[in-house]
């Protein structure tokens, strides 16, 4: 009896040991899931910064419920108009690294009209990151008259300025301004195109999704300084980020972009390094607008050196209907959106200035496996719209709870010529088929320009010779012509199409070696 009764006391004792333990591993891992949910809010408030820890932040959230970014923005900044909004200007002279003798100055854009989602923005000095709060010091409202506003209001983006140029201004380098798109200048030019943080389920019927950067650390350069680095974090219903930037400014201004993600759910398509841009008409599809200028678009062509070593060039078009292009494809050596036409004489348009437009060029840091580059033509109207967009898509399946690391480089660049040694193609002109005055309605003609290395002789003694090719339809006659005025040379090709799509493929070749790129065109029946 004594001994059940001893037996009792035991059990009961080693009952409550287990209990006891397990409670405390319990209270451990809240408490420690207290402090890692609390881990941004101490690297923004004058903690070490650490990258790991804001991967590890970006980790945690994944795992919980996507929540919206609180609305903090007043009902006066809502209703500003858009003059009334462009009015509030950033008073340089109050700027937090202004007259420092510092390389690089920061500014930042003021929430209102349709800016209204707010971003958080903190600076990193000597590893430590401290809140940039808001501050009226900081801008010059003009003719607005707006009451008081919370410091913790937020900023709606910032710029990042260097003496581009001349050595004397602070010319604007790159912005980030609005989801997660931001863009950036080589020296002597002005913004055109975009880049974006991520696209998610870009031309999809389900439709697209758009992430965020919702808070950004600025690292405070020194007057050595040659580049500044900024992170961000990304959030959304699909995905958490947290994405790093090198920004090297120059001729060619250089980004250097680290980009870790965390799905919360299964992704149908993810677009990775997307560019954004303008495309309205140009040489080949000037027939369909009414307009005085020659040309009107932000860039003109897709540019895709692909894992084979070939350079692929798809000029853009701007057609009636949506179109959505492919190029599969293994470890890409880069692709980019060029603006490649730099001729003032081919838009006549002295406030746009579309030829001193950039291009954007992305280059993988490492291999990236099986994919495809794919290219959105979306139909529009109006030059205030950006219709096109490219970006990588992997074959590999983007699944909730597992993480994804790219690295690659921006070029904001005027062209990529130094990288290739193949004729590149300069013009895409298209027009009725046939021969002057028996022109044949059912045919097609397609006019491309090579510049590049390209003699005289070797076009007019056979040497250099047209390769063409296409996936529906025929190819009636080809013809190739030295050119002087571009001292290069001119392919004349007719295509008779019948009701299908088309995929037609373009280049030169020299002793039956490739010695251009390779004009891809999708032709709509």
């Amino acid at each position: 009896m004594e001994t059940i009764h001893v037996r009792k006391i035991l059990c009961l004792f080693l009952c409550l040991i287990f209990f006891f333990t397990l409670f405390f591993f319990a209270y451990q891992h809240f408490i420690k899931g207290k402090i890692e949910v609390a881990d941004f809010e101490n690297i923004s408030q004058n903690e070490t910064f650490d990258r790991e820890l804001l991967v590890k932040k970006a980790e945690e959230l994944s795992k919980l419920p996507y929540k919206k970014a609180e609305d903090k923005l007043p009902q006066e900044l809502k209703a500003l108009s858009y003059d009334q909004h462009r009015d509030i200007r950033f008073s340089r002279e109050n700027g937090p690294w202004y007259a420092q003798s510092l390389p690089f100055e920061v500014q930042f854009f003021h929430l209102g009209s349709i800016f209204q989602n707010s971003v958080k923005i903190n600076e990193i000095i000597n590893g430590k990151s401290t809140p940039i709060k808001y501050s009226p010091k900081f801008f010059d409202y003009g003719k607005n008259n707006l009451n008081e506003i919370d410091e913790n209001l937020g900023y709606a983006g910032f710029r990042i300025h260097t003496p581009l140029n001349t050595k004397k201004y602070y010319d604007e380098l790159v912005s980030f301004l609005g989801a997660s798109y931001f863009r950036a200048l080589g020296k002597g030019q002005k913004y055109g195109l975009s880049a974006r943080g991520l696209a998610i389920d870009t031309a999809l019927p389900t439709g697209e999704e758009f992430p965020v950067f919702e808070e950004f650390w600025l690292e405070k350069p020194n007057n050595k300084s040659k580049s500044l680095k900024v992170h961000a974090f990304l959030d959304s219903p699909s995905v958490t980020g947290i994405y790093s930037f090198n920004i090297f400014p120059g001729t060619i201004t250089k980004m250097k972009v680290e980009a870790t993600l965390f799905p919360r759910k299964n992704i149908a398509q993810i677009g990775i390094a997307p560019l954004t841009s303008m495309f309205l008409f140009g040489e080949n599809n000037k027939h369909l607008f009414d307009d005085h200028r020659p040309e009107v678009h932000d860039s003109d062509g897709l540019l895709v050196h692909n894992g084979k070593g070939e350079w692929l060039w798809r000029p853009l078009d701007n057609s009636k209907y949506l179109r959505i292009s492919s190029f599969v494809d293994e470890n890409p050596k880069g692709f980019g959106i060029m603006q490649r036409d730099k001729d003032p004489k081919h838009y006549l348009d002295f406030e746009a200035t579309y030829e001193q437009r950039p291009s954007a060029w992305i280059v993988p840091a490492e291999d990236w496996g099986k994919g495809r580059v794919m290219l959105v033509e979306i139909p529009s109207i109006q030059e205030i719209h950006d219709n096109i967009v490219a970006f990588w898509v992997p074959d590999e399946r983007i699944e909730a709870g597992k993480k994804y690391d790219f690295k690659y480089s921006i070029d904001w660049c005027n062209d990529v010529s130094s990288k290739q040694s193949l004729a590149k193609i300069q013009a895409t002109y298209t027009g009725i088929g046939g021969v002057s005055g028996m022109m044949e309605t059912d045919k097609r003609k397609f006019v491309l320009d090579f510049v590049g290395k390209i003699s005289q002789k070797d076009v007019e003694d056979g040497t250099l010779k047209l390769d063409v090719s296409t996936s529906e339809g025929e190819i009636i006659g080809t013809h190739l012509i030295y050119n002087p005025l571009i001292k290069g040379a001119t392919a004349y090709v007719d295509f008779r199409p019948n009701n299908k799509t088309s995929e037609i493929r373009i280049s030169l070749r020299k002793n039956d070696e490739i010695a251009s790129e390779t004009w891809s065109y999708q032709w709509l029946p």
